[in-house]
């Protein structure tokens, strides 16, 4: 299965058979690896939001558009078709039938997605292509684990599982240096610092997390143990709504 858009049509909620695990937080929370492990465990689709936006800015860096040029980033926001793959052993990502999984995490992109990312016109494209998206596991996967900053705010609000990652900001500098195999661990506090502030205070679906959203505080914990902890609320999630209760 994979997602592709280029118009940005979408539908209005994302309700239906299946289950949607929605996890929010902020960079190097651990979303990425959570999100895919609790896909493969229970056999359902995963898609990774960031990376369309940052699909997004690759494009508008890549076709001479300044990130800070919120009206030309709006007028050239349908252009690109970007694709999705939702495989969480092997998600891809294409724009324009080219695979950029590898450079939409380059520095570059990295400090140019928030500005992309607060541009309504951007937001409204992708987030009708994440829904649609989202209802199309619902029919043929059986569900999804959808990981971004405003999926159980604004994308799918009715998810049956809504969770909010967090870490200490020494935690998330220490993974995403790792990831990116950085010795500047300082550096990198300071950028998510940064990234935070944009992402927190954007006036279009701003990072936040919802009153029902549980929020896991991964600081100190394994893959596995954070994996697990997902789990079992959707195995209560579940449950609940197998219930003569929840009928």
């Amino acid at each position: 299965m994979s997602a592709q858009g280029n118009a940005g049509e979408g539908v209005e909620g994302t309700a239906g058979p299946g289950i949607v695990i929605a996890i929010d937080g902020p960079s190097g929370s651990g979303k990425s690896s959570t999100s895919k492990g609790v896909a493969r465990a229970r056999g359902l689709a995963y898609l990774d939001t960031g990376a369309m936006y940052r699909a997004i800015t690759w494009w508008m860096l890549r076709n001479g558009i300044e990130a800070e040029d919120a009206v030309a980033v709006a007028d050239a926001a349908s252009k690109p078709v970007i694709t999705m793959g939702t495989d969480p052993s092997a998600p891809t990502v294409q724009v324009d039938g080219t695979d950029v999984a590898g450079e939409i995490r380059t520095q570059e992109v990295t400090s140019s997605v928030s500005a992309v990312s607060a541009v309504p016109a951007v937001r409204e494209r992708l987030v009708a292509m994440q829904r649609d998206t989202i209802a199309q596991a619902r029919r043929e996967s059986g569900g999804i684990v959808v990981e971004g900053r405003d999926i159980t705010t604004v994308v799918a609000p009715d998810a049956e599982v809504k969770i909010f990652l967090t870490a200490s900001a020494e935690a998330r500098a220490r993974r995403r240096s790792k990831e990116n195999s950085s010795d500047d661990v300082a550096g990198t506090q300071e950028a998510l610092a940064r990234r935070d502030r944009l992402d927190s205070s954007r006036a279009v679906s701003p990072l936040t997390r919802t009153a029902d959203a549980v929020e896991l505080e991964t600081t100190g914990l394994g893959l596995q143990e954070v994996v697990d902890l997902v789990l079992g609320l959707a195995d209560e999630a579940a449950a609940a709504e197998a219930s003569p209760a929840a009928g």
